[in-house]
């Protein structure tokens, strides 16, 4: 007997520039087999915050699914931090980085069963900027990529294709970080400076081959410079990185200061220009439904 009694459904209906009627269909005829309650919400772009607040107070929901990209996982997570309310993901963003990273098939049925299985894994957050991150945060060339892109008209993977030159010929790199991390100050001029608790981007691309989600940890990578055969192997099934072109350091804290204002995402949504950033492990854990074996291994790779 199913446990799911309510079942909230969240559907960015913009997001990635999908149609998501195949995915609701799928979660609606699944629930009423089950004989559970759904209640689905679409997110509008304005007060959603505030209006997930009031649907998850009145409607108690037993499981919640997220029908989107990162950002839209990221709001949900941020909002259920205190109720420890296990999320299922169906990813159809423009970057499903998330998804990527837990394997999640791209079968709405096979979603569907995981997103409502009781196979679970709990994954670190991270505050940076006093704003929760599940995923990857970074500071440079690719966050101006991410502005560039939410600024243009085409959605998807493709739009980030289509805004990588401009965005590589308008952005002056490399940057000066100074980076205070695990008792040490250091100074680096690079292209890129990301915040990991994830191994790959979206775009399956795997920048942090150690990465755990689970460790209590995050990674800080240093990007020294704009090397094509070097990002090319990080689409590789193993990926050995030149330290020429990649520096980690493993952290539950950092400070990274810039000498100028430089662009900055998190989880794929852009936050602006900064000079400092700070992150810091949270002590918030998200339980996300996961295929069996990646349960069984609790992420590890």
């Amino acid at each position: 007997m199913s446990t799911n009694k309510r079942v909230l459904l969240v559907v960015n209906p913009i997001s990635g520039g999908k149609d998501k009627t195949p995915i609701i269909d799928e979660v609606r005829k699944t629930i009423m087999q089950r004989g559970d309650d759904l209640h689905i919400y679409e997110t509008r772009g304005e007060h959603d915050k505030e209006n997930l607040y009031k649907v998850v107070n009145d409607y108690q929901p037993t499981r919640v699914l997220i029908v989107g990209g990162d950002g839209t996982i990221k709001l949900m997570a941020e909002i259920l931090k205190d109720d420890k309310v296990p999320l299922g993901i169906f990813p159809a963003g423009s970057a499903n980085g998330l998804a990527e990273n837990l394997n999640l098939p791209t079968n709405n049925s096979e979603l569907t069963q995981i997103a409502l299985s009781d196979n679970f894994v709990e994954l670190d957050t991270i505050s940076i900027n006093n704003e929760l991150c599940l995923h990857i945060s970074d500071v440079g060339l690719n966050a101006a990529l991410i502005k560039n892109y939410q600024e243009g008209n085409i959605r998807g993977k493709l739009g980030y294709i289509i805004q990588s030159i401009p965005t590589l010929i308008k952005s002056e790199f490399p940057f000066h970080f100074k980076i205070e991390v695990e008792g040490r100050t250091l100074h680096r001029n690079a292209v890129l400076l990301a915040i990991a608790n994830a191994r790959k981007y979206g775009t399956g691309s795997t920048i942090n081959p150690k990465g755990k989600y689970n460790d209590g940890l995050f990674e800080v990578l240093v990007f020294k410079e704009f090397n094509i055969p070097e990002i090319l192997k990080t689409f590789r099934e193993k990926v050995e990185l030149s330290k020429d072109f990649l520096e980690i350091f493993s952290a539950s804290e950092v400070i990274i200061e810039c000498t100028r204002k430089v662009p900055f995402q998190i989880d794929g949504e852009y936050r602006g220009e900064v000079k400092k950033v700070h992150a810091v492990i949270s002590p918030v854990k998200i339980k996300i439904a996961v295929p069996q074996k990646k349960a069984e291994i609790k992420l590890k790779p």
